[in-house]
């Protein structure tokens, strides 16, 4: 992913995203042309306290969710990471169902796992992550709330 093509859709695709779920009621998005699997994660504003929704790529894992906090590489982590963790409770929708987590940060060997796996879905994440190496790119683990209270 070139660094300009990067950066418009840093501020774009999220929103592009949204519009599309909306006119096809959640079944599709702009970022599934290229293959990768989306979630519509709404997440409590750490700072408004207001609830945020935003499509974002999503690595299954059981009934674990991780999502990459890459934000293209670029020099600061994404809102919704900041707002999981201030917050951990949300809500994920997908493949037509809506359901709660909590998140949680990748624990390091658990982290390289996920990572790994991003990067075979799309190559981009390893760029991201030279583009970025003043910071450790998060990965968050999305584990749903009926699991946690078994």
């Amino acid at each position: 992913m070139l660094r300009p093509v990067s950066a418009v859709l840093a501020v774009t695709l999220h929103r592009i995203d949204a519009v599309v779920l909306k006119l096809t009621k959640g079944r599709h998005t702009v970022t599934e042309i290229v293959g990768l699997p989306i979630v519509q994660l709404t997440t409590i504003g750490a700072k408004t306290g207001q609830l945020r929704t935003m499509p974002l790529v999503r690595l299954m894992d059981g009934e674990r969710i991780a999502l990459i906090a890459s934000n293209f590489g670029r020099r600061h982590n994404p809102g919704w990471y900041y707002n999981l963790t201030a917050n951990p409770r949300c809500t994920v929708h997908f493949n037509g169902r809506t359901e709660e987590y909590r998140a949680r940060p990748a624990e390091k060997g658990e982290r390289e796992k996920y990572w790994q796996m991003a990067a075979s879905y799309y190559q981009g994440y390893d760029l991201y992550k030279v583009r970025a190496p003043h910071r450790v790119i998060p990965v968050m683990i999305l584990e749903p709330l009926k699991s946690l209270s078994r």
